[in-house]
């Protein structure tokens, strides 16, 4: 018969068994089971699901800025150019016109125009930059691309002058002062133009002027051109004297003339007064 020390010696070695069974075993064998598994399962459960993340959704101010560049449309362009751009008889379509072509329109204060007119002359901006940025964000999204607002760089001096002369003196003026063209046109002078106003005007070609697209001129000759433009802006003092409105050469020679035989006629009868003394 099994003495008392026996039995705790015999629950002893059981125990002992147990311990080294389940160490043997692995962590995995002491794992909690897994959440889906059946009861009474000991199957150890995989490495939690990432919690699902939403869509990123707009923001207030994105949504603050489409709204606004809605309002601003209907109000100030839908009459004239429809609800959706399309045009109509007293505006052209606004499809696919492009970022820089709303931007140089509106940033120059050429449109909204009150009246219909062949050719809107520049003028302070009717929106502030952000109502300018979310008109530009409406428009654009009626799609059909176009060239966006480009990015301008520092540019060279020498290289600027010599693109200026071959492609926008002749128009412009050497000096950027603008020029009289045909039927009623004419070439605006260039010295309350920004540098991306100067670069947006090459890719989009307003009025009479062509579209440089960066076939013709790189992206780094209109850096370039908008680097001189610049130059030009601070250098209106006219070496030669005064421009007189900067009316061109040949009137400012006319009055140059009339001027010089005012002068001699007016000395010519000071002097007859004289000899008549």
């Amino acid at each position: 018969m099994p003495t008392r020390g026996d039995r705790w010696s015999h629950v002893t070695r059981a125990v002992t068994v147990g311990m080294v069974v389940a160490l043997a075993a692995g962590p995995a064998a002491l794992a909690a089971p897994a959440p889906n598994a059946p009861p009474g399962s000991n199957a150890p459960s995989g490495p939690a699901a990432p919690p699902e993340t939403a869509a990123p959704s707009a923001g207030p101010s994105a949504l603050a800025g489409a709204t606004q560049g809605r309002e601003l449309y209907r109000q100030n362009c839908a009459s004239c150019h429809g609800d959706q751009g399309r045009g109509s008889q007293r505006g052209p379509s606004l499809v696919g016109v492009g970022a820089a072509s709303v931007d140089f329109q509106v940033g120059t204060g050429r449109m909204p125009i009150p009246d219909e007119m062949q050719q809107p002359r520049r003028g302070r901006p009717v929106f502030s930059a952000d109502e300018i940025a979310a008109l530009v964000e409406h428009v654009t999204s009626f799609g059909g691309g176009g060239p966006g607002i480009p990015r301008v760089t520092e540019g060279s001096l020498g290289t600027g002058r010599e693109l200026f002369a071959a492609n926008c003196a002749p128009c412009h003026g050497g000096t950027g002062a603008g020029a009289a063209l045909t039927n009623g046109w004419n070439a605006p002078p260039l010295y309350e133009a920004t540098p991306v106003q100067v670069a947006e005007a090459i890719r989009v070609g307003p009025g009479l002027m062509p579209v440089f697209p960066s076939q013709v001129l790189t992206d780094q000759q209109v850096s370039d051109l908008a680097t001189y433009v610049q130059r030009l802006r601070s250098e209106r003092l006219d070496r030669g004297g005064n421009p007189l409105g900067r009316l061109g050469p040949l009137a400012e020679g006319v009055a140059a003339w009339v001027v010089a035989l005012g002068l001699l006629v007016a000395a010519a009868r000071w002097l007859g007064r004289r000899a008549g003394e």
